[in-house]
Parts: C-alpha cells; structure tokens; sequence
C-alpha cells in the first residue's frame, strides 16, 4: 500500500468537507438512533398497553428519553458548525496544517457524537421496550427499570462531552 499517495489524497480534500461530513453525522447518526430506540419502545409500549392500559402515559418517559439522543446531535452540529469559518487555501494550492487539523477534528467530534447517540438510542429503545413490558406485569419494576434506562440515556451526553473535547482544538484560522 502507498501511503504517501494516501496521505497526499487526504491533503488535497478540502477540510470543510471533513467538517461539513461531521456535521451531518452527528445530526444523522443521532436521529437514526433515536428513530430506532423509539420504534423499539413504542411497539412494545403499544402492545403492552392492550393488556394493561394504564402503563401509557408513564412509560412515554422512554420515548422521550429516546428523543434525547436526537437532541444531543443537533445541538452538537450546531455547536461544530459555529467553529468553521472560510479560510482560503494557500498560495501553494495545499491546505495549512492547522486548518486540515481543525477539519478533522470537526469531523471526529461529529462521528463521535452520531456514533455515541446511535448506540444510546438503541439502548434507551431495547430498556425502554424491557420497561414497558415489566411495567405491563407488575407496576413496581418500573422505577428500578427506568434507573438503567437513565444509565443508558447518559451514554450520549458522554459522547456529547468528548466531542466537545476533541472540537476544541478546531480552529480555523
């Protein structure tokens, strides 16, 4: 394998690219998560719900804990977004160190975060899914299911803290 060709391909995409590609997965990433932690408890709690009707309204706590992910990656594509300002290419016709740099890191902290909240969806879905038919059959699991489940929520707001971390660094300037 010839990684100078390869390195000399990755200096010659622009960086905003890598930054714009990690705000969009941030976003993506998120709201997939969350789409599919939410088809996950919702069918459960609906067919739960006909044999124990009062389990509704309670269990839509997991629904919105779901939702959470999707929040989570939006405010963070915002947050990534604010950070990328035009700076033109050299006169040299390549892309400075620094500004490669920060596209990167803009692109990690928004993988990071799509992945993390992808992941957090998944789980809130599986738990909250667990939640609503332990709740169907007996009404006192459901505060000790919803502790794991606010475990399983808090795997994104880690993923939020770390792509805040690594998106320090990115300046583009």
């Amino acid at each position: 394998m010839d990684y100078e060709y390869w390195g000399l391909v990755f200096r010659h995409i622009s960086p905003y690219m890598w930054a714009s590609l990690g705000c969009a997965l941030a976003i993506g990433l998120s709201v997939a998560g969350a789409a599919w932690g939410i088809f996950l408890t919702g069918s459960s709690l609906v067919g739960a719900a006909v044999k124990a009707p009062r389990i509704t309204s309670k269990n839509l706590i997991s629904v919105i804990f779901c939702e959470a992910a999707a929040i989570y990656g939006v405010i963070t594509a915002i947050i990534l977004q604010t950070k990328v300002e035009d700076v033109p290419i050299g006169s040299d016709g390549e892309w400075s160190v620094k500004i490669l740099k920060a596209g990167y890191a803009v692109f990690g902290s928004g993988l990071c975060v799509g992945l993390s909240n992808l992941v957090c969806g998944i789980c809130v879905g599986i738990v909250g899914s667990s939640c609503a038919l332990a709740d169907a059959q007996n009404s006192t699991l459901f505060v000790k299911i919803l502790v794991i489940e606010i475990f399983g929520s808090a795997l994104g707001l880690f993923g939020v803290i770390v792509a805040i971390i690594i998106s320090a660094s990115a300046v583009f300037k």
